[in-house]
């Protein structure tokens, strides 16, 4: 036997391994075991099972406990000292029981050999020596994930600790003369509980004085009788239940009528007559508080109360078509269609008494086919109780307000096709009517094209609910495109909300309603200085002071003037925020609003923004010019000799209204800007010569040269980091992309391939420029700001104009602030290329690629 294994500190560190091995392999083989066991125990302590079924349970738990038993004792295997060694050894480096315990069997007979071999022994002897007892490893989460043992064993806490398991004995039956007798008296105890949605506390019965009580309907009344069985009985009224033990030692019943409750012994009365009342929970209650109304920019607002004794949980209202509240002429004349109605939620306050609730709802329906028809809607509440109070009410759904005619006009149509579809017809005679004289109606064309687009799917097939709904739109948006493009109706808007304003001052309105009107006033005012600088109205305001000097008004003075009002009505004053509103109702009638500093426009060296912007309109009128040259080149092949003929037309057309030579070249560009349409669709790649081939080598390199520059400016565009910069680099990356793609079409001789890569190229340069204007102006908020004057000096030096009558070249602006959409011209030159764009696709004698373009763009347009 060798010295380490007569060691006793080394025995001493085995044994205490082997008890920790003992202590892991029980853990892990009876976890299950003592798991059931725990549960058996809280069943057993804390008697939540009723007695019928608690013998079955226990037995079933038991059989558990026997199978994981068995189970256990299968996988349980008692460790041995080996196992010991074998652990202990392990957790020290080299092993050195085991070293300790081999024999030398190479070299036995070598001197030096054999003195390596006593120095390694005498090295792992030392390392013994260091040796700590193996903890055992206790944990099983890889086997109960859930730790089910843990809440097996906090239930059986809970059993012993509050179960029957330590509860004391009851107290022993004295024997006496007179029989059975108890050691205490017969004693009671009850408790009224009110419902939990009352939010009323418990109470106590022994702590109600005699006499009337009020309670809610639906109270449970819990009552407790100690003592004898029978020595005591219930008397009660309230429940109206038919009682069968009135001495019962445990009585609950709910509270359903009015009447008494009393508790008698032997026939006398022992406890208090309560007469409870049954206070019944009333159904909420809701109606409006006020008139429907529209609220800038696009909500519907509806005041409304509710009430209830306990608090209202949900509220909605429902939209209903109200045919007999219309006023049944036009194209309300005859029966309407069944219509859906519109259900929505209405918002409850987060905090508060929700037992008297007074609110606005508000929702986005002005575009909804209901919004302007009259309709019956009805008002919803319930409470916790899940009762409804329920309310009526007929009225005209407000919607969005055109104060622009013909928008007004196009949004009945909309209402007409919504109330039935058999105003088709009507609506189409009437539409056609509208856009008769565009010139003189129509100061947008994107809305005229819009307007004759419904036109056309109203006379398309059967008009079935989708394609009525499309028409709706398409006439939606035409009615806004032209009351947001109005100076009238903004104005008309501004004056609504000042009248609103002061009517809410005059009234003494609350803080909050004022700071709303205020804000929808200041959202109207907003808009209308908007249109103002959009009609090219802007200039410098001339205001007469008391001193004979002129005064200019600009928005930060408009903002400040709002700011004062606000101010004045916080302190109190409500005189002075009146006087000051007037004056700013007079001031916005005849304003002209200038967004910088006289005498600053133009002049100077021009900056990063600015000469980026430059950079921009070059490539711009670039890209035009290679896009005309290649229409040129497609519709020479479809037409030869078409191109020279129609410049003189052009010309002869500018010479016969008067326009001179110069507006009759611009009318000839004009011209090829509409057949440029024509011809967009074509593949030209087919019939191509040496020649044409050679032509289109050279656009596709100049179509490289201008991505390359657009290329370069995208990456040196100001603005980076804010949203209208980051929005003008994406666009010239759209350009950028649609350029490589008519690059690579112009070197293939797909010249209408390439045509409508370059429109979408420009579309994009146009969006770059608009975006980058709006991250200078963002930018610089006291921006310079080109005057009347000096644009019209502008147009007298000989700008040219693109096909659309665009400025373009050194110093043109190409973007909203000329208008593009705008103006009678336009209007007309849009209704003239639509009407060509039809007579041409008539034409059954022009090429068959030329015809399915044709009829592609009149399906778009």
């Amino acid at each position: 036997m060798t010295d380490h294994q007569t060691d006793p500190a080394l025995r001493r560190k085995l044994t205490l391994t082997r008890a920790g091995l003992w202590a892991e392999r029980i853990t892990r083989a009876f976890w299950p075991a003592w798991t059931v066991a725990f549960v058996l125990l809280a069943i057993w302590s804390l008697e939540v099972v009723p007695p019928l079924w608690s013998g079955s349970l226990l037995i079933a738990m038991g059989a558990v406990l026997l199978v994981t038993l068995g189970i256990g004792v299968r996988s349980f295997r008692a460790p041995t000292a080996q196992d010991a060694r074998d652990r202990l050894d392990a957790t020290m480096p080299g092993r050195p029981l085991a070293t300790l315990d081999d024999h030398q069997a190479v070299g036995a007979g070598d001197a030096a050999s054999e003195a390596v071999w006593q120095a390694h022994r005498r090295r792992m002897a030392a390392r013994l020596a260091g040796a700590r007892p193996v903890a055992p490893d206790l944990r099983v989460s890889r086997r109960d994930p859930y730790a089910l043992r843990y809440m097996a064993l906090m239930l059986a806490a809970i059993g012993v600790l509050f179960g029957t398991v330590l509860r004391a004995p009851e107290a022993p039956l004295l024997p006496g003369p007179g029989g059975p007798a108890l050691a205490s008296g017969p004693i009671w105890e009850g408790w009224l509980e009110p419902p939990r949605h009352t939010g009323l506390p418990t109470l106590s019965l022994a702590e109600i004085e005699p006499g009337a009580v009020e309670v809610p309907e639906g109270t449970r009344v819990t009552l407790r009788l100690y003592g004898e069985v029978g020595a005591l009985a219930v008397t009660e009224t309230v429940s109206g239940r038919e009682v069968t033990d009135p001495s019962a030692p445990i009585q609950d019943f709910t509270v359903t009528q009015s009447g008494t409750l009393s508790i008698s012994e032997g026939g006398a009365q022992v406890s208090p007559l309560w007469t409870l009342t049954a206070t019944p929970d009333t159904a909420p209650s809701i109606a409006l508080n006020g008139e429907p109304d529209f609220e800038h920019p696009d909500m519907v607002v509806m005041p409304w109360a509710a009430t209830d004794d306990y608090g209202i949980v949900a509220a909605q209202v429902t939209f209903a078509l109200n045919p007999d509240g219309a006023e049944r002429r036009h194209g309300l004349a005859i029966e309407p269609e069944p219509m859906e109605p519109l259900t929505l939620d209405m918002a409850l306050p987060i905090s508060g008494n929700r037992g008297q609730i007074a609110d606005f709802f508000r929702a986005d329906i002005t575009e909804h086919p209901l919004a302007g028809m009259p309709v019956t809607a009805t008002l919803e509440a319930t409470d916790a109780a899940a009762q409804t109070g329920r309310t009526v009410e007929t009225f005209i759904l407000p919607g969005r307000a055109f104060y622009d005619t013909v928008a007004a006009a196009l949004v009945e149509q909309r209402r007409d096709l919504f109330w039935s579809r058999e105003n088709r017809s009507r609506v189409a005679r009437i539409l056609r009517a509208v856009t008769y004289k565009a010139d003189d109606i129509f100061d947008n064309p994107s809305a005229y094209l819009l307007v004759r687009m419904a036109i056309r799917r109203l006379d398309e097939g059967p008009l079935t609910p989708e394609a009525r709904d499309e028409v709706a739109e398409l006439l939606w948006q035409a009615a806004i495109r032209l009351e947001e493009n109005s100076l009238d109706s903004a104005l008309e808007r501004l004056r609504q909300a000042q009248d609103r304003l002061s009517e809410a001052i005059r009234q003494g309105a609350s803080p909050d309603e004022i700071a709303r009107l205020t804000e929808e006033m200041r959202r109207a005012m907003d808009d209308y200085t908007r249109q103002l600088a959009e009609q090219g109205q802007q200039g410098q305001q001339q205001q007469q002071a008391g001193n004979g000097q002129s005064q200019e008004i600009t928005p930060d003075m408009l903002d400040q003037m709002m700011q004062r009002i606000e101010e004045l009505m916080a302190q109190g004053r409500i005189a002075e925020a009146q006087e000051l509103l007037r004056q700013l109702q007079e001031m916005m009638e005849n304003m002209q609003v200038t967004q910088g500093q006289p005498g600053q426009g133009g002049q100077g060296q021009p900056g990063q923004g600015e000469q980026a912007m430059e950079e921009l309109r070059e490539q711009l009128r670039e890209q035009q010019e290679l896009s005309d040259e290649a229409f040129r080149d497609l519709q020479e092949q479809f037409n030869p000799g078409q191109q020279g003929q129609q410049g003189q037309q052009g010309q002869q057309q500018g010479q016969n209204q008067g326009q001179g030579q110069q507006n009759g070249q611009q009318q000839g560009q004009s011209q090829q800007g509409q057949e440029q349409a024509d011809g967009q669709g074509g593949d030209a790649q087919e019939g191509l010569g040496d020649g044409d081939r050679g032509a289109a080598r050279s656009l596709a390199e100049r179509q490289e040269q201008l991505r390359r520059g657009v290329e370069n400016l995208r990456n040196n565009l100001p603005g980076q980091g804010t949203e209208a910069g980051d929005a003008a680099r994406d666009a010239l990356g759209r350009a950028e992309r649609a350029m490589r793609e008519a690059e690579r079409d112009l070197a293939d001789g797909n010249l209408g391939g390439a045509l409508d890569d370059q429109a979408q190229a420009m579309d994009a340069l146009r969006d770059g420029m608009q975006e980058l204007g709006r991250a200078l102006a963002d930018a610089r908020p006291d921006g310079q700001q080109m005057q009347q004057g000096q644009a019209g000096q502008e147009e007298g030096q000989g700008f040219r104009r693109d096909p659309l009558g665009r400025r373009s070249g050194e110093g043109g602006q190409l973007g909203t602030e000329e208008q593009m959409l705008g103006g009678a011209e336009a209007a007309r030159r849009a209704r003239e290329l639509l009407d060509e764009i039809r007579r041409r696709s008539g034409e059954r004698e022009r090429p068959e690629i030329e015809l399915d373009y044709l009829r592609r763009l009149l399906d778009r347009f």
